[in-house]
């Protein structure tokens, strides 16, 4: 939800989660507790389990106003439970009567992503350690400047 303040009134813009009202800062979780409610029963109990083991992150691109649900699942998780996963929230997506992300009652365009790769965080509080923004570039810079193979248009 956003607040906006003009002139001493209070403006709240409401999102929804297939159908369900949040706020803003909570658009991950509802969506979590939604797609476990909404699984079908053939997978519910295999899908909750994977889906309390995972991260769903939302993310907004301003520039495309494409919404992103990023599913994180963990490393251990086979090939064929992540696609279990990507077509049990594809059902509960397609067959809900709701939209998946509504602002103020106007459908928003939106991607689904699971993954599981972890990439290096180069900068903050969880930096990945030996991955300053330098060291990335030292394996190029090795490269370059290592004795190899010669350059056959340099003779």
């Amino acid at each position: 939800m956003k607040l906006f303040i003009s002139m001493g009134r209070i403006t709240a813009i409401m999102w929804k989660v297939l159908g369900r009202k949040t706020i803003f800062l909570d658009i991950g979780r509802t969506a979590k507790e939604m797609f476990g409610e909404l699984a079908d029963e053939e997978h519910r109990e295999e899908y909750a389990g994977l889906l309390d083991r995972s991260e769903i992150q939302f993310m907004i691109n301003g520039t495309t106003e494409y919404n992103t649900f990023f599913f994180e699942v963990p490393d251990d998780l086979t090939p064929e439970q992540i696609q279990m996963m990507a077509d049990v929230t594809l059902g509960i997506v397609t067959g809900s009567e709701h939209p998946l992300i509504e602002v103020e009652d106007r459908e928003q365009r939106f991607l689904i992503i699971f993954s599981n790769d972890d990439e290096p965080e180069l900068i903050g509080i969880r930096k990945t350690p030996g991955m300053s923004a330098g060291a990335i570039y030292n394996p190029i810079a090795e490269s370059l400047s290592s004795p190899g193979r010669l350059n056959a248009r340099y003779q």
